[in-house]
């Protein structure tokens, strides 16, 4: 490496050349972990290097997109590096897809490599599979060919479940993904607990805030509950992410006071809504002035940033915009005044560059910049944002709109309802009515999940009819496939009454 390597601050520095530089000025410092798998700063810096060597043998390019599919862990991080020093794009995917959906997505990217597949799965594309070593004569000293133009692109199926690419306009600098970590809280050489599968846009987007600012990296294979708090415990964590999925999983364990978290400086929530009775749960438990939410899209045209003290002093709120715009629209286009909802829509400043591209979707937008992602929702005179819930995923009962989010709120608040998830039925009389997906910790009738909702939602919004089901209704990064849900709920015939 050359001294302007080594200088952490240089403008315009690669991804590549700033993890270089780290493991240069500390390379004894962990910086990745996941169970007993733990690299320094320098082993993943020379295992990256062979493994970026290896990949442009087996025909990455710059500017191509490499799809990784590996589980989350050591490896799919390494790898990830590696695709950065090859001056390339990492194109992340579940390592359980389906066959027909990875091969969909794959399809899309026309990756120059796939990594964690079998061959017989992409007989068309160089594959490698997980566990890849290179050869043993490959070198592992720096290598860095310049910068991808665009620095990730992780996938989307969003509720209608079609696959598309949200590809970052960005370049893989440094300069792209400091800014955002230092809004999130994160500080240089913390340590980071990712509790979220990697091929999700938020996890993989601060893992790698964490490793730009020099930070331990700790992820989880699975999350649980118990196990996520021994993990702060023993590595005295001082950042994580979750879900709030999560959050209410860790807030119902009957041992969570008897562990040692006063290590966290920063919760940070976002992906989902999160109950109002669960977010003052954890103000109580570890103050407001740890608690972050972010509310988003991939896509980042804008983004709300929100502490636990705004929340305290604004219940409901999700923030006011720390990057770009927003503005709350009618049906026929025109803007709404404060405290009336509509339709949210985001740019990022007037005539800025957007920050993505897709392939595989067209944007909702206008030609002034402005572009919707679905969201229903209102603002009030301080330019804060109140969430309702997804136009696409909203029940219109009668002509009176259910947001599927409040109705879920007020069921998880039962003890014994571990998921739920609420969906449309078509109705003969109103239309719609809404239609209730539950797990449950313990057997419980319909009729005391009604009592327990009648204290807390409208009549009109109350579920018609319940679902029982085995396995969580969210995956561990908090997303839902509504759509199949709903498909099931057309089907569904209510058993007959009791007694």
């Amino acid at each position: 490496m050359t001294g302007d390597a080594v200088s952490v601050g240089s403008d315009g520095q690669t991804l590549a050349a700033r993890l270089a530089a780290l493991a240069y000025i500390d390379p004894h410092r962990p910086a990745v972990t996941c169970g007993r798998n733990s690299l320094t700063r320098t082993e993943l810096e020379r295992i990256s290097n062979r493994l970026a060597r290896a990949y442009q043998d087996l025909g990455v390019t710059k500017d191509s997109l490499v799809t990784i599919a590996l589980p989350t862990g050591v490896e799919f991080l390494a790898a990830t590096i590696a695709v950065w020093k090859c001056g390339a794009t990492p194109q992340p995917i579940s390592a359980k897809l389906p066959h027909h959906e990875a091969a969909a997505i794959i399809d899309l990217a026309q990756p120059s490599l796939v990594i964690g597949l079998d061959q017989h799965d992409v007989p068309d594309i160089s594959v490698i599979p997980s566990g890849f070593e290179p050869s043993p004569g490959i070198a592992d000293t720096y290598l860095d060919v310049g910068a991808a133009a665009e620095w990730k692109a992780p996938t989307s199926g969003g509720s209608s479940g079609r696959p598309k690419l949200i590809v970052s306009t960005e370049p893989a600098v440094a300069a792209t993904v400091e800014p955002f970590a230092r809004l999130m809280g994160v500080r240089d050489n913390d340590t980071l607990l990712i509790t979220a599968p990697l091929y999700h846009n938020g996890p993989f987007l601060m893992s790698a805030c964490g490793l730009t600012l020099g930070a331990h990296v700790v992820l989880v294979t699975r999350f649980d509950a118990a196990e996520t708090l021994r993990i702060i415990e023993r590595h005295r964590v001082e950042w994580m992410y979750v879900v709030p999925t999560m959050m209410m999983r860790i807030w119902r364990l009957e041992e969570r006071e008897s562990f040692d978290v006063r290590s966290l400086r920063v919760v940070a929530h976002t992906a989902a809504p999160c109950p109002a009775w669960l977010k003052q749960g954890w103000i109580d438990w570890l103050g407001a002035d740890r608690i972050l939410e972010l509310y988003g899209s991939t896509e980042l045209q804008a983004a709300t940033l929100l502490t636990g003290d705004e929340w305290l002093a604004r219940p409901g709120t999700v923030g006011k915009p720390a990057i770009g715009e927003m503005t709350v629209l009618d049906e026929t286009g025109s803007p709404l005044a404060s405290g009336n909802a509509g339709e949210i829509w985001m740019r990022r400043a007037a005539n800025a560059q957007r920050p993505y591209r897709y392939i595989g979707a067209v944007a909702q937008s206008r030609q002034d910049g402005w572009e919707t992602f679905g969201d229903m929702g209102w603002m009030d005179d301080e330019g804060y944002v109140y969430l309702a819930d997804r136009k696409a995923d909203m029940i219109i009962v009668g002509g009176a709109n259910v947001y599927p989010a409040e109705v879920e709120g007020a069921l998880l608040e039962h003890p014994l309802v571990r998921s739920a998830v609420v969906v449309g039925r078509s109705h003969e009389d109103l239309g719609q009515v809404p239609h209730a997906f539950v797990e449950l910790a313990s057997d419980l009738d319909e009729q005391t999940l009604l009592a327990h909702l009648a204290t807390r939602i409208a009549r009109y919004k109350m579920p018609r009819s319940f679902e029982r089901v085995d396995e969580p209704l969210r995956d561990n990064a908090g997303k839902v496939r509504r759509s199949a849900l709903a498909a099931s709920a057309a089907t569904f015939t209510p058993p007959p009454p009791t007694g």
